[in-house]
């Protein structure tokens, strides 16, 4: 075991802990079960690197200059920061991840993540350059690891960088799913259905039609969320505190946006007002707020599947692929776990939402600090779509079968097809002619046989297939 001391007092902590007494402190406090998320983990990986590469290129212009002699502190040697590089690069691969204790949910807007990271840096430096865990003599957590940054500027902006990754993901998935309800509707172009509105029998449509509407739907969904890198691609690294660069050179305020775009190779840029940019989170929210409208989406979707896939429907009018058995005790029963996946991850989002939009709006004057929580449940979100979308693709609509033969003989039945003969023999005649089919529980070929109502090889050609998907009647037709 090994000691380390703050001002409060010291702690105890295991020799070949990377993390520090801040980190354990942390530990401690905040008692939660959420793991924080290995994104945003190597996001600070990669905002550690730039800040440092930031660093090593502002030693060289005060160097040239001939100005170390104005600074307040000696320039820190370029081999400890080659070593902090290094262990940066490290953490940006996801390497010691098992070093961070800080959970999911934590107080003081970040400052515990922040410094679990600068300890893990610290000791992995030390390490590389062949000194021991917690010397913090030649190497220390806040002014070496931390040289001109803060919480309030690296955290963000690192939770940032891993939204921009997972919207990434989310957006190719959006176009892998829309590519398959592309497919389906091509199949299904010609396969008639019934309408439904309201749960009630309305006029025929087909399958296509009705995936054609979730092609368009995703499609307004992939268009908004790739948008969505516009609203969260200004970042505040250099702000410091609350945004106003106080304690660090205006050199590094400059220049480490530069190193971060060459290292992430996201389109970022620094915000023209950093105190805005480090007070209001609304881009985060606004961002959620578009992706939960993908998630409504997904939900109609998956829920239009599992009710035409029912028994309820009985003999249903879609089969989806069995997955897994559905009950212990009744045999042989299937149940739509995927769809029920799918919605489960929805309402996931919709809670997120709530956390989020009560928490933004908690922002207090020139900080928000909730902002460990806001980003959890962000990323959350985010890594939550991406599974569903990926399941709703490969284990429910690949494998879908639809049964046109049984649909047909269902639509023929129904007495809301008589709508499509509203313009040949008016609305009160077709009325007499869906009562007849209730009432005799006929299709509406053997219904006007007895009712006599129009030609039936007038209405053999209404009923063709291509007419009652056509868009509306010409007067021609009449």
């Amino acid at each position: 075991m090994r000691t380390e001391k703050d001002f409060i007092g010291e702690r105890q902590l295991p020799d070949d802990a990377l993390y520090g007494i801040q980190s354990l402190r942390a530990h401690e406090n905040f008692p939660h079960h959420s793991r924080f998320f290995e994104e945003w983990y190597q996001a600070m990986g990669v905002v550690k690197h730039a800040c440092y590469l930031t660093y090593l290129s502002f030693s060289r212009a005060v160097k040239e200059r001939g100005m170390e002699s104005r600074l307040p502190s000696p320039l820190i040697a370029p081999e400890i920061m080659e070593a902090l590089i290094q262990a940066a690069i490290e953490v940006s691969r996801g390497e010691h991840f098992e070093h961070f204790i800080v959970p999911a949910l934590s107080g003081g807007a970040g400052t515990s993540i922040n410094m679990n990271i600068n300890e893990i840096i610290t000791n992995r430096a030390l390490l590389i350059m062949a000194h021991s865990i917690g010397d913090y003599n030649f190497l220390d957590p806040i002014l070496h690891a931390n040289v001109y940054q803060s919480t309030n500027d690296t955290v963000p902006t690192a939770l940032k960088i891993a939204v921009l990754n997972l919207l990434e993901q989310l957006e190719e998935e959006i176009n892998f799913l829309r590519a398959e309800t592309e497919r389906l509707e091509t199949a299904s172009r010609n396969i008639l259905r019934i309408g439904r509105t309201q749960m009630q029998d309305a006029v025929p449509s087909s399958y296509g039609i009705l995936f054609s509407t979730y092609s368009e739907a995703l499609s307004r969904d992939w268009w908004r969320v790739s948008k969505c890198f516009e609203r969260i691609k200004t970042v505040n690294l250099g702000g410091s505190a609350i945004g106003t660069g106080l304690g660090v050179p205006r050199y590094f305020i400059i220049e480490a946006i530069t190193h971060l775009q060459e290292l992430t190779g996201l389109p970022l840029n620094r915000s023209e007002n950093m105190p805005d940019a480090t007070a209001n989170l609304d881009s985060l929210a606004e961002v959620h707020g578009i992706i939960k409208a993908h998630a409504i989406n997904l939900e109609k979707i998956v829920s239009d599947i599992r009710l035409l896939s029912s028994d309820i429907t009985n003999p249903n009018d879609i089969s989806i692929p069995q997955k897994q058995i559905g009950s212990t005790i009744m045999p042989g029963k299937v149940n739509p776990v995927i769809p029920e996946f799918v919605i489960s991850c929805a309402h996931q989002v919709y809670a997120n939402d709530e956390v989020i939009t009560s928490l933004t709006a908690s922002g207090c004057l020139d900080l928000n600090a909730y902002l460990p929580i806001i980003g959890h449940c962000l990323l959350d979100s985010l890594k939550t779509l991406i599974s569903a979308d990926k399941t709703l693709k490969d284990n429910l609509l690949i494998d879908l079968q639809f049964h046109p033969e049984h649909t047909a003989q269902k639509l023929w039945k129904s007495p809301s097809i008589t709508t499509a003969l509203s313009p040949y023999i008016g609305y009160y005649k077709a009325s007499q002619l869906a009562n007849e089919m209730k009432n005799t529980h006929s299709d509406i070929f053997t219904a006007n046989q007895r009712l006599h109502l129009i030609d039936p090889e007038k209405l053999q050609d209404i009923m063709r297939t291509e007419n009652l998907l056509k868009l509306g009647y010409s007067l021609n037709e009449l």
